[in-house]
């Protein structure tokens, strides 16, 4: 007979064996002579596990809550009580000690805390430099835009628009390009047009800034580079075949940057370009600009051997 359900109450020491698909489980039968039949062995095993981890589920909880709070009195903020002369004493010395990081995280919290305390304008330069040395261009662009902003008149002003130009400049370089020659006019031309703009505003607004003779230079190398961009993309069509627009590339090189190194291999290319077009005119002129300005650079040559075998 097969009983179900029963709930055990006192122990007699007698044992039922109740069949459970193939296998069997004793129990023990409670007073009164009713017997009870245990669960099939998978759902004990199931109870049996569930009872046994509740404690150890317990114990799971209480370590991982201890160590939140562990974590937490760890990562409490150790400046929250240092005045605006600490936080910037203790930023400026790790930004001249290279900790830009931790110069960020101090700069932060004075700019936070103190608004428009008396460190307030110098600490948005400085941070704005920990920024550009961190590898953090936007953040430090956006400073720079933010002191313009705020103090227009600042006697400072000058060195905000020279680090815009100097983050623009230096965007996108890598491990490699810092200490490895690499040539910059194969890189995206975008960001060195925003930093010629950049250095540009500064001069137009504060010729007789001290930052302005690296300004120009910088905008010279800017150009070049430029230049030598616009080049590449014209030797590149000239592989592909595509005279016309190889031709037109090197002449808006021609016509913007005429005083870069770009300018006698833009030329060769327009020789080159006109003459397998057919436009023998213009491939003419371009081969007697490039003789009175270059007559000694390999684009010469090069052009004059291939308008002497044409005829």
């Amino acid at each position: 007979m097969r009983l179900r359900h029963l709930a055990p109450k006192f122990s007699t020491g007698i044992e039922h064996e109740v069949p459970c698909r193939g296998r069997h489980v004793r129990s023990r039968s409670e007073a009164g002579g009713s017997a009870v039949v245990l669960y099939p062995a998978a759902r004990v095993g199931i109870l049996y596990r569930r009872m046994k981890m509740r404690p150890l589920l317990m114990l799971s909880l209480l370590a991982a809550l201890l160590s939140a709070c562990g974590l937490w009195s760890k990562s409490e903020d150790q400046t929250k009580d240092w005045s605006a002369s600490k936080l910037y004493s203790e930023a400026r010395g790790a930004l001249n000690s290279g900790d830009y990081e931790n110069a960020i995280k101090f700069y932060e919290s004075l700019e936070a805390r103190y608004p428009f305390g008396r460190y307030a304008q110098q600490a948005l330069l400085d941070i704005a430099y920990a920024y550009y040395k961190f590898d953090e261009p936007d953040s430090a662009i956006s400073a720079c835009d933010r002191f313009i902003k705020t103090y227009p008149l600042h006697p400072n002003a000058d060195y905000a628009y020279y680090l815009k130009g100097l983050v623009n400049f230096n965007r996108g370089m890598g491990l490699i390009e810092r200490y490895l020659p690499v040539d910059a006019s194969e890189r995206d031309p975008a960001t060195a047009r925003q930093a010629f703009q950049d250095f540009s505003e500064l001069l137009k607004r504060y010729p007789k800034s001290k930052y302005a003779e690296d300004a120009k230079q910088r905008m010279v190398y800017l150009l070049d580079s430029l230049a030598r961009y616009e080049v590449h993309v014209a030797d590149y069509y000239m592989r592909r075949g595509a005279y016309v627009a190889a031709a037109n590339r090197a002449k808006y090189v021609v016509e913007h940057y005429p005083r870069t190194t770009a300018m006698p291999d833009a030329l060769g290319i327009m020789v080159q370009a006109y003459h397998i077009l057919g436009l023998n005119g213009l491939a003419r002129d371009s081969l007697r600009v490039l003789e009175r300005s270059y007559p000694q650079h390999p684009a010469f040559v090069e052009s004059k051997r291939l308008m002497g075998r044409s005829g």
